[in-house]
């Protein structure tokens, strides 16, 4: 269950991506490690070089990325070889809108080869692919480029809280659960209601799925836990606003790997100007939870998903 402490962390991260990527908009996660076998994936369109390419052979989504100015991030928290959470951040550095998609970890995405029922699930990619695999395949799945992406440290997450002064957040039930065999031993206790979470707080808050004996939980299961972590993103996000960000970079960045220095992160908070919570919608992936062959997985809408993202790109 450790991955959950990452959650909080992701979110912010989320949104010092949305206020910067006006600046900055070509980092990369460097992970000299990673071992990237992406070859099973085809890559969309908008690899082709679009000043060679006449608009009257484009598609309405394609004519719209050539001339959109959003950066498209992926944000990855890891759990040992899978990434247990996963966002696309998509910030429109023309109208410093933000949006969201959060992408189930169980969703079905079969790759050639990769035969096994776990193996099936999206958050099996990376322990395949790297992060870099993982991008192309939300290329191959949402038909949009992926620019950027970051893996983040769940250490960085208590910190980050206290940095903050803590978030305030409502708790839908009260969360009571102990596990003395997770690493580190976990003990939940947040009672119902607003509660303003210091850092140890929050690890639990993130953590949280349900109680001992299954009877207090989020009735949806992981699609309830992403619920929670969007409404935790803008109310991180609310908050840090409330901060002189450059003093709020300067606190975290080292609890977090990339190659952003940390005067890149510091120009990035310059961007935040113009950007508001208001501005920020957070989504899940369209589609539905269903079993295949005995296993649960998610599945996504392909229908919806481009009704998505052609709304994301203003596309009529």
């Amino acid at each position: 269950m450790k991955h959950f402490i990452k959650v909080f962390f992701i979110s912010l991260l989320c949104f010092m991506l949305m206020i910067g990527a006006g600046i900055y908009t070509y980092a990369r996660f460097f992970n000299p490690d990673e071992s990237i076998d992406y070859t099973q994936v085809e890559n969309p369109a908008w690899y082709r070089d679009f000043e060679e390419v006449d608009e009257e052979t484009l598609t309405p989504l394609e004519m719209a990325i050539r001339y959109s100015k959003r950066v498209n991030v992926l944000v990855l928290g890891l759990e040992g070889t899978r990434s247990d959470t996963i966002m696309l951040v998509s910030f429109d550095r023309a109208t410093a809108h933000a949006d969201i998609i959060s992408i189930p970890r169980d969703t079905f995405f079969h790759r050639e080869g990769y035969d096994n029922p776990g193996q099936k699930k999206i958050n099996a990619v990376y322990g395949a692919s790297g992060a870099t695999g993982t991008m192309r395949v939300l290329e191959n799945l949402l038909k949009i480029p992926v620019h950027n992406f970051v893996t983040v440290d769940f250490e960085a997450v208590k910190k980050t809280v206290d940095v903050l002064n803590g978030v305030e957040v409502e708790v839908p039930f009260d969360m009571d659960y102990e596990d003395p065999y997770a690493t580190p031993p976990l003990k939940i206790d947040i009672k119902k209601g607003v509660q303003i979470l210091d850092g140890d707080q929050a690890l639990q808050y993130l953590r949280f799925r349900h109680n001992n004996d299954l009877t207090v939980g989020y009735p949806d299961g992981d699609l309830g836990r992403i619920k929670a972590q969007q409404t935790f993103i803008k109310n991180a996000a609310r908050k840090a606003m409330s901060f002189r960000l450059p003093a709020v970079i300067r606190e975290i960045y080292p609890y977090f790997r990339t190659d952003l220095t940390l005067a890149d992160m510091l120009l990035l908070a310059g961007d935040a100007i113009t950007f508001s919570t208001e501005k920020m919608t957070t989504q899940t992936l369209p589609g539905h939870a269903t079993m295949i062959e005995g296993v649960s997985y998610f599945v996504h809408d392909p229908k919806q998903v481009v009704e998505l993202v052609e709304s994301i790109y203003g596309v009529e």
